[in-house]
């Protein structure tokens, strides 16, 4: 096995969604944290790496790869000795890349960039109540795929809960999911904080990153 480098930042969803799917399949790895906030991003040693300059970026044996969807699918194959988490079924296997793809447009990028980004960036502080309408969206949808399943990719725990966990752990920042409206949701929620390796891979970062949010004094638009 090459050495695998991973450069990320805690707070990063994406990144923490990579640092659960290393901690699941028990592989060793050298952190290098690479802040945007500093725009550490930005260095030409980074971006001869990584042109877009995203966290999180992985190295295995000289070779790279960023974006975390991306990244944990690759981890998963290349290393997953079960094939548990990415499903070799092709069936199976499409229901968790759909899922990641779910993540990916809809869940991460229209829904919580869409209110993290100018808190963070632009100096927003007040949030439209159509942004928190798109929040409870997710929370609905990710009910619904929860119907029959303790898994958002079906019976078995997958890389598609590790993306989906981080994601909306961030998102409770704006909605907190009520227990009578969405309990599949919230019962997934404590299944997977339940994992031993959740809090040291997952919940140290989430914390960091919602006490950031939060000193940005936000409101919801009335």
């Amino acid at each position: 096995m090459g050495k695998l480098i991973l450069s990320g930042f805690d707070p990063s969803p994406p990144v923490r969604a990579v640092k659960l799917t290393l901690a699941a399949l028990q592989l060793p790895y050298d952190y290098v944290v690479v802040n945007p906030l500093t725009k550490d991003q930005h260095s030409p040693e980074y971006l001869k790496k990584n042109p877009q300059h995203t966290i999180p970026m992985l190295e295995d044996d000289e070779q790279y790869i960023s974006d975390s969807h991306a990244i944990i699918t690759y981890l998963a194959r290349k290393y997953g000795k079960d094939k548990a988490l990415y499903p070799n079924d092709l069936y199976q296997s499409a229901i968790v890349d759909q899922r990641l793809h779910n993540d990916s447009s809809t869940m991460f990028t229209s829904t919580l960039l869409a209110i993290s980004k100018p808190l963070m960036f632009a100096g927003q502080t007040v949030i439209e109540k159509s942004k928190i309408a798109a929040v409870a969206d997710v929370y609905a949808l990710v009910e619904t795929l929860l119907d029959n399943n303790n898994y958002v990719a079906g019976t078995h725990l997958t890389i598609a809960d590790f993306s989906f966990i981080t994601t909306i752990v961030t998102l409770m920042v704006f909605l907190v999911p009520d227990s009578e409206k969405y309990p599949k949701l919230n019962a997934w929620l404590k299944r997977i904080k339940e994992l031993p390796y959740y809090e040291e891979a997952s919940g140290a970062g989430a914390a960091q990153l919602e006490s950031m949010l939060k000193s940005k004094n936000f409101t919801i638009e009335s």
